[in-house]
């Protein structure tokens, strides 16, 4: 019986000639929004069509094109499209800082998550964690509004609210305030190294950040929102039987009021600042969607900057 290896299928315009690799071609196609049996059928396709026609050594020019051309004919237009975008993408000569926003419990984690994978972004950080790590630093006494989630900061302030004001959103404007001082030193550091980052969080309100200050990355914010208020509260739900109870149904039920307050205002400052706001449905279009708007927002900055030139 005979075990012949296949020949190895070589990528000739590489400096040390590497060979083809199906699986890291299919997460290339699941970065599309392909599931993976399917981008690994049409990666295998790829490559059993190479071996059958004898093209053992391929540039990466004609191996883009191809993956192109079958992305088109087996899964649709669509799929093709968003893998020549995404390309293009990873081409740019600056690091690519994308900021979700939202009021708590609309799916920032998860969106930012999914979106980093497919954009081959290895940094997630989230602004709770910012918020943590200025916790170790600042005691309670100097700085109770860090002690607090973002939805009952309130109970933090030290100072009278003015008459008039909301004191969920003073407490919620002091506690960003502050955290927003972490969330522009880490973005400094990432452009410094030169490295793409993806921050999520309920401090990422439009107007506390200037995306164009940062000259050597491409920023690009967004806020996510959930419209209907039954479909919002029943993620706190599925978020306490995906923790085991450890970010329990109650709390944030109890404090659902504050938590659609502070979306709203969130939302108001977006639209104020032309920062796009996105509803978040199903999981896999609203990931699209984001995706489309962050392509979009790279790709002009990139085309207004060589205008300038």
């Amino acid at each position: 019986m005979s075990s012949e290896i296949p020949r190895q299928i070589i990528i000739s315009d590489k400096r040390h000639g590497l060979p083809f690799s199906k699986g890291l071609l299919a997460q290339s196609f699941m970065a599309t929004g392909l599931g993976p049996g399917r981008a690994y059928e049409i990666a295998a396709a790829i490559q059993n069509d190479l071996r059958e026609a004898e093209e053992y050594s391929i540039t990466v020019k004609r191996l883009r094109t191809l993956a192109k051309e079958y992305l088109e004919r087996i899964a649709g237009e669509q799929y093709a499209v968003r893998y020549e975008r995404l390309h293009e993408v990873s081409k740019l000569d600056k690091p690519l800082i994308v900021m979700l926003g939202g009021t708590t419990g609309v799916g920032k984690s998860t969106i930012a998550t999914e979106v980093a994978h497919r954009l081959g972004i290895t940094r997630i950080v989230s602004t709770d964690s910012i918020r943590e790590v200025m916790r170790g630093i600042f005691s309670k006494d100097l700085m109770p509004a860090i002690y607090e989630s973002a939805f009952n900061a309130w109970r933090g302030l030290r100072v009278p609210v003015p008459h008039g004001a909301n004191p969920v959103i003073v407490g919620f404007r002091e506690q960003t305030a502050v955290v927003t001082t972490g969330v522009q030193a880490l973005i400094d550091r990432s452009v410094l190294e030169g490295d793409s980052l993806v921050l999520e969080g309920i401090h990422l309100v439009p107007g506390y950040i200037e995306p164009r200050q940062f000259k050597n990355a491409r920023v690009v914010q967004l806020v996510i929102t959930v419209d209907d208020e039954d479909a919002h509260r029943s993620h706190f739900y599925i978020r306490e039987v995906q923790t085991d109870g450890m970010r329990p149904f109650e709390r944030y039920r109890s404090n659902f009021g504050n938590i659609r307050l502070l979306g709203h205002y969130i939302e108001d400052l977006a639209r104020e600042h032309g920062t796009p706001v996105l509803t978040s449905h199903q999981l896999d279009l609203t990931v699209s969607d984001v995706l489309e708007h962050i392509v979009d927002a790279a790709m002009q900055e990139d085309m207004d900057t060589g205008c300038e030139a």
